[in-house]
């Protein structure tokens, strides 16, 4: 009887070893398949860049992909209130080929090195000189970690700086030829020639720009176009007007990343930041003015604005609003808000006054990346809405850039006498 029961039994035995052993080997299959999937979905680190003057240090890390990363620094001694190093971990990534370490030596920072430190963790090591503070933050699509570091300028850069003087303002042509023919007939009493004050330089900003056309009108005209005109006019009226060096962030059809352009007005020492820009809307009706400075956007149509000038999305605008007043301990508020509303005025003065009806949109405040990080009041303009059909005309029409660059320019000079009569 027993024999018969175990011959019953075992066939029951061996079925169920099979079926645990089918079910084992797929889940192992799975297993291997997952980890595969994994290393495959790994970020890859695909560019790290700097720009620095002596006082002021910005490292962008490229990544192919959003990833995770913590902020970590080391202190020489225990007792020490700044690091020796800061280093950063990005994990679930790996070092792309090319990328390479950074010499950098610029009193804040001795170098940026680069490693696989392990087989899912990238990390980061910045060799410490002499510094103040830094701040690590994000920027999205693409996913850049951007370090800023702030140091102590040398007191032989501070005295040079100083001894800076604004360019001069070219003569008149009446002036070089009274003065060419020795005419001492008495003349009109000349126009006092504008005097700059501590504005030595001002960085102009046009939007876009390369494989970024920026927004597109129904007429197919670019914004990346019609903004780089616009902002060389601003440049020349500057520099003839103002006598101001100026820098742009570029004057030919070329792609420069937002973290860039905030960091070429650092490097240079900018006084005044301007970024120019062609609004948008899904409203083909909006139309009008606006100028923005960095702040939390109050409204759902400034977070939209600043999405779409970012390049990003509105969640993406969300997490950088988070940590927004962090990032902003450096950033002239007030003195962007007073020079956003000059501009503002002087600029809606000038459009509406050959194109009555222009609607003025007035002073408004967003997260805009290319005014993170800025060290001098910085704005952005909103010039016309490309979107809408009269204005899309405007912006392709020389007359209507050259007095939009007569109202900007004259905003600037409006901000410049305030803050000489010390408002």
């Amino acid at each position: 009887m027993r024999i018969q029961r175990w011959l019953r039994i075992v066939p029951l035995l061996l079925a169920l070893a099979g079926v645990l052993f089918l079910f084992s080997s797929a889940e192992a299959k799975e297993v291997r398949r997952v980890k595969g999937s994994s290393v495959k979905a790994a970020a890859v680190v695909k560019e790290m860049r700097h720009w620095s003057n002596p006082d002021y240090t910005r490292i962008a890390i490229t990544v192919d992909r959003e990833a995770h990363f913590e902020t970590h620094q080391i202190k020489q001694h225990p007792g020490d209130a700044l690091p020796s190093r800061i280093y950063l971990d990005i994990t679930g990534a790996r070092v792309g080929p090319g990328v390479h370490d950074l010499q950098i030596a610029d009193h804040q920072l001795k170098s940026a090195r680069v490693g696989q430190y392990k087989p899912d963790v990238v990390r980061v090591v910045l060799d410490v000189d002499r510094i103040k503070e830094f701040k690590v933050f994000s920027l999205s699509d693409p996913f850049r970690i951007i370090v800023d570091v702030k140091g102590e300028r040398p007191l032989e850069f501070a005295k040079l700086t100083e001894q800076v003087q604004p360019a001069p303002v070219p003569a008149t042509a009446a002036e070089t030829k009274a003065a060419d023919t020795g005419d001492e007939k008495p003349s009109p009493k000349p126009v006092a020639k504008f005097k700059p004050g501590k504005i030595r330089r001002i960085v102009v900003d046009p939007g876009h720009g390369g494989h970024d056309p920026g927004a597109i009108g129904a007429g197919g005209t670019q914004e990346k176009d019609v903004v780089l005109a616009l902002g060389l006019q601003v440049a020349a009226k500057i520099r003839e007007e103002l006598g101001i060096d100026v820098v742009m962030t570029r004057s030919t059809d070329v792609f420069i990343p937002l973290e860039e352009r905030t960091a070429i007005a650092n490097k240079v020492n900018a006084d005044l930041f301007v970024s120019v820009h062609a609004n948008a809307s899904l409203n083909r009706s909006a139309s009008g003015i606006e100028t923005y400075y960095l702040n939390l956007a109050k409204t759902e149509k400034a977070a939209q604005l600043a999405a779409r000038e970012n390049g990003t999305s509105l969640d993406k605008v969300s997490l950088l609003q988070a940590i927004l007043f962090d990032l902003m301990a450096n950033y002239k508020l007030n003195d962007s808000a007073h020079l956003a509303d000059e501009v503002q005025k002087a600029l809606y003065k000038k459009i509406n006054g050959h194109y009555p009806g222009t609607r003025n949109l007035g002073v408004k405040q967003g997260p805009f990346y290319v005014l993170v990080g800025a060290t001098m009041p910085s704005i952005l303009v909103e010039t016309a809405f490309i979107s809408n059909e009269t204005e899309e005309a405007r912006l392709r029409d020389k007359a209507f850039l050259d007095r939009a660059a007569d109202g900007i320019v004259e905003g600037i000079k409006g901000y410049i006498r305030t803050i000489g009569t010390g408002r």
